[in-house]
């Protein structure tokens, strides 16, 4: 493993879904240029995340496109299979996978409660334990890092903020917190650290309409004590700590990277 900080993945092998776009791009592109081989999980645009493998191996790194919804268990365990086909050992997964179906709670339907679910909280839940399998198989193996294994739950600063308008959303991400700390629970005595990231308000193409325009940008920076709307590469670069030897002790936690939306600002004025 490299020693002088600048690859702190270097040798490692890691998988981020929903990493063709947005934060789970940007998670690849900085794992990769921190050392690490990395599986570019898609679940349609397959292009793109061609294009993302193009542009890590033209900076000498190491990628793979993964095809596969992460909500089927059958192809979630082909995912695996074809990356550990590719690199023979996973070290860190990033479970990032998530999409929006938004409505009023008296107009949701059934579908979209349910496919919300099974992409965002089922889905990181098949993901960790295919992975967690893995992981008890490569017990005793020569290993890069401190921590035998690494996972990753990205979840949003919604699994703590209700969030009107977006109750299966938030639902899904409230589970992903109690999820992760409980594998980080269960896992920890085989060596595997578990931790979550919840983002605020990153500027990615899911929330486009809240950012796009000076009003809406304005209106969606009250919200951030810190001034600035979030970049996908603030994110990214908190997951490579929290997956390296760095935060070697942090277990079981959550990591807001949120300019202070948690904080409440609405209630600045109200002390």
């Amino acid at each position: 493993m490299s020693k002088d900080g600048l690859r702190p993945l270097a040798g490692q092998k890691a998988i981020v879904t929903g990493g063709s776009s947005g934060i789970g791009a940007a998670v690849a592109a900085v794992f990769a240029a921190a050392g690490a081989a990395v599986g570019i999980n898609y679940h349609s645009n397959g292009a793109a995340a061609e294009q993302i493998v193009e542009d890590i191996g033209a900076k000498g790194g190491e990628a793979l496109a993964l095809k596969a919804d992460v909500a089927r268990e059958d192809q979630v365990a082909d995912m695996f299979s074809r990356f550990t086909d590719r690199f023979g050992q996973l070290d860190i997964l990033v479970a990032n996978s998530g999409i929006q179906l938004d409505a009023p709670t008296v107009a949701m339907t059934l579908d979209q409660w349910q496919r919300v679910l099974d992409v965002n909280l089922t889905g990181q839940f098949l993901c960790a334990r295919e992975a967690a399998r893995l992981f008890k198989m490569q017990e005793g193996r020569d290993r890069d890092s401190r921590a035998a294994s690494k996972i990753i739950c990205m979840s949003s600063v919604h699994e703590v903020i209700p969030w009107a308008g977006h109750l299966n959303y938030a639902a899904a991400k409230g589970g992903i917190m109690m999820m992760m700390k409980t594998l980080a629970q269960e896992l920890a005595p085989n060596g595997t650290r578990v931790n979550g990231i919840a983002p605020g308000a990153i500027r990615t193409a899911i929330n486009r309409d809240a950012w796009e325009t000076p009003e809406a940008e304005k209106k969606l920076l009250e919200l951030i004590p810190y001034g600035r709307v979030g970049e996908p590469e603030d994110v990214a670069r908190a997951a490579v700590w929290l997956a390296s030897d760095a935060s070697d002790y942090v277990v079981g936690t959550t990591l807001y990277v949120d300019g202070g939306m948690t904080l409440y600002p609405a209630f600045r004025e109200n002390g």
